[in-house]
């Protein structure tokens, strides 16, 4: 039986020895994260279904011909983060506005909580409407570093740009959520 997850190296090993296997093995180790990060960007589940089987069909189609230069995850996360944008520019409705969103629609939210003071769903809420009035980049940045756990130099791979604009618009997000985490207390 095959642990997950596997790194990187283990994965483009098995993709040049079967690319089926490979494949099933690299949904196994990012399809759930894939999943999040698009939703993150595009907040409804439906919207974040689609772009994600979408970045799938792209991956699966595309991995014979991709250039092994960089990192395998930064190559996924850029293809994911092209369909969570081309999502949003076809979204014929314009969302709701933050405020009237409902918590459940929002991701990392869960309905309950109780007890005194403010619960951890209300937390995640007013992160979740911090992160959304972010400008693009900076939600990028800020979602790829903080959730994902990347580089700088892999955030700007994703984001097209460079290390150090990866890390002024992380930092940038950072600023402004604190700022409306505070304002908003």
């Amino acid at each position: 039986m095959t642990r997950l997850p596997l790194t990187d190296e283990e994965l483009t090993r098995t993709l040049k020895e079967s690319l089926e296997q490979g494949f099933h093995l690299l949904l196994q180790s990012y399809n759930e994260r894939i999943y999040w990060h698009i939703r993150r960007l595009v907040v409804v589940h439906e919207d974040a279904e689609d772009a994600s089987q979408e970045t799938w069909i792209r991956v699966y189609r595309a991995l014979p011909k991709r250039d092994k230069a960089g990192s395998l995850r930064s190559w996924i996360y850029t293809i994911a983060t092209g369909e969570a944008l081309r999502c949003l520019e076809r979204r014929r409705e314009p969302m709701a506005a933050l405020e009237d969103l409902l918590p459940s629609q929002l991701p990392y939210t869960s309905s309950g909580g109780g007890g005194q003071g403010v619960s951890e769903d209300e937390i995640l809420v007013r992160l979740q409407q911090a992160i959304l009035r972010l400008p693009q980049k900076q939600q990028l940045a800020f979602n790829l570093r903080y959730y994902e756990e990347m580089s700088y130099e892999e955030i700007a791979r994703v984001i097209d740009g460079t290390p150090s604009s990866a890390k002024a618009n992380y930092h940038l997000a950072k600023e402004s959520i604190m700022k409306y985490l505070k304002e908003n207390d």
